[in-house]
């Protein structure tokens, strides 16, 4: 019988997120239950700012990469060592002790899901949008989610389709659920409303 326990890569793409970078890597650090996460990697895409500065201070390990989330999210499992592959977007913050919520879901035979996501806001629209994401279906997914994959079957999938400028998650999710029962983890991330505050709720709700 084998005594191999999992372990979790974290891969944070970023680029000129000075602030935010500090943020989660101070959230993983905190909310964090195990000693099975082997590394934080923080892909960086070219920032210009103190990004890759924080990150070193914080702790995590920054790859430099072409810029492109999909791009720098594969550059990123490439590097990546753990079993798991765990992304996370520079401005969704992790709930408390997410990767043994993780690890559980992989002793019980899972290979792929996300958690629950609710916003930083108040918004009725963003709080509805927040609360579709319990539901187990592919059009109810989202980068912003997050996204646990054991690294064998992110090579299975061969990644993600880096032709697309946005929407990666989307196009790659779909294939996963083609191939495998996807775990919603009743738990939630915590993303910032700003791209929606920036570019209005509706008009990028309606392009997702």
């Amino acid at each position: 019988m084998s005594t191999h326990q999992p372990t979790i890569s974290i891969i944070i793409p970023v680029l000129n997120e000075e602030k935010y970078i500090k943020d989660v890597l101070f959230a993983i650090s905190n909310k964090s239950g195990t000693d099975r996460i082997k590394e934080i990697l923080v892909v960086d895409g070219g920032s210009t700012d103190l990004t890759v500065t924080n990150a070193q201070k914080y702790g995590a390990t920054v790859i430099n990469s072409s810029k492109g989330r999909a791009a720098q999210m594969n550059v990123g499992a490439a590097n990546a060592t753990g079993d798991v592959l765990y992304f996370i977007h520079v401005d969704t913050l992790p709930p408390k002790d997410f990767d043994s919520a993780i690890l559980k879901e992989i002793d019980q035979g899972f290979e792929v899901g996300c958690f629950q996501m609710r916003f930083n806001s108040n918004s009725p629209f963003l709080k509805f949008f927040g609360w579709c994401t319990r539901i187990n279906h592919q059009i109810c997914r989202g980068g912003d989610q997050s996204l646990f994959i054991t690294s064998k079957l992110f090579q299975q999938l061969k990644g993600f389709n880096e032709s697309y400028v946005i929407y990666e998650d989307n196009e790659f999710i779909r294939r996963v659920y083609k191939l495998k029962p996807f775990k919603i983890i009743s738990s939630a991330v915590t993303t910032s409303a700003r791209r929606y505050e920036e570019r209005g709720m509706v008009k990028l709700q309606y392009h997702f």
